[in-house]
């Protein structure tokens, strides 16, 4: 896979998919995740004209390590990228923990994004008026716990968390939860063989140099972000399901109501995970706003 060097002498593995000359599209992928993490059918990316570019987070993957990094530091190495590729406009989608990754590109390069998809994102962690883990699932409870902690009771426990994944993916990819109680809807997801090509393909890879990117995701989830999402002024969705119990939809209702002019789509049905036939669908929809 080809990597850039950033300014500051990191290296940043990607990846592309899709038509090469469609409307380019960043797709900020989830916590834990990587490049590897995209659509199951890319010949559908390629037939909607989307140019879909997929990186790795500092510390998973093929990308080194940017210790103590905020969401915010996301917006340079988007834009280091971008212009790497000779991308001059773009759309941005991220999904879970890439959502609030995805608001921080919007929010600072709105010069350059045409548009911002945050799907089933998480809120501030200092979020005035919200319960931030009302609603969630007791094991991302003890996940963001361990973080609270600190990074060496983190990282810790997320290499046995790590190992833990792969065990059960390498069984049955379906299993990659472990103990969440998640809704009917992620359930049927999580069968789809589609999935689970995606699944043991990003596994193998996200943690390949160990767990650093996922310590940093968490931590940097709990802490301050370095931007604030009033700043948006690009257009925005915010989509989320009222039965994920990983983001609870609380978290949903946040966003909608602090991201200026954000249209929001709230799914009855749905929980954390889109099928990938919704996944195409929302890339076809964020194309057709360039």
């Amino acid at each position: 896979m080809p990597t850039i060097r950033v300014e500051d002498g990191r290296e940043l593995m990607y990846a592309e998919w899709g038509e090469p000359n469609g409307v380019p599209i960043f797709s900020l992928h989830g916590t834990p995740g990587c490049r590897l993490n995209r659509p199951a059918e890319e010949e559908k990316v390629a037939a909607e004209g989307v140019r879909l570019v997929t990186y790795d987070r500092p510390g998973y993957g093929g990308s080194d390590r940017h210790h103590g990094r905020q969401v915010v530091d996301c917006v340079g190495d988007v834009e280091a990228l971008a212009d790497a590729l000779g991308i001059e406009r773009f759309g941005v989608t991220g999904g879970s923990g890439g959502g609030p990754h995805a608001l921080a590109v919007g929010a600072r390069l709105p010069e350059r994004v045409f548009a911002v998809h945050c799907v089933v994102g998480c809120a501030p962690y200092e979020a005035e008026g919200l319960d931030w883990f009302g609603g969630m699932d007791p094991e991302n409870v003890k996940e963001f716990g361990w973080a609270l902690e600190g990074e060496d009771v983190l990282t810790e426990e997320l290499v046995k968390e790590e190992a833990a994944a792969r065990a059960r993916v390498a069984e049955d990819p379906s299993t990659v939860l472990g103990d969440f109680e998640l809704s009917g809807a992620d359930r049927a997801v999580l069968a789809d063989p589609r999935v689970h090509r995606i699944i043991m393909e990003s596994i193998a890879e996200e943690c390949r140099r160990g767990v650093g990117g996922w310590v940093d995701d968490d931590l940097c989830f709990v802490t301050p972000w370095g931007f604030d999402v009033t700043e948006l002024t690009v257009p925005v969705e915010v989509r989320y399901g009222a039965t994920d119990v990983l983001v609870p939809a609380a978290h949903g209702d946040w966003l909608a109501a602090h991201v200026p002019g954000a249209v929001v789509v709230k799914d009855s049905d749905e929980g954390h995970m889109s099928t990938p036939d919704r996944t195409i669908q929302e890339l076809a929809r964020l194309a057709r706003k360039a």
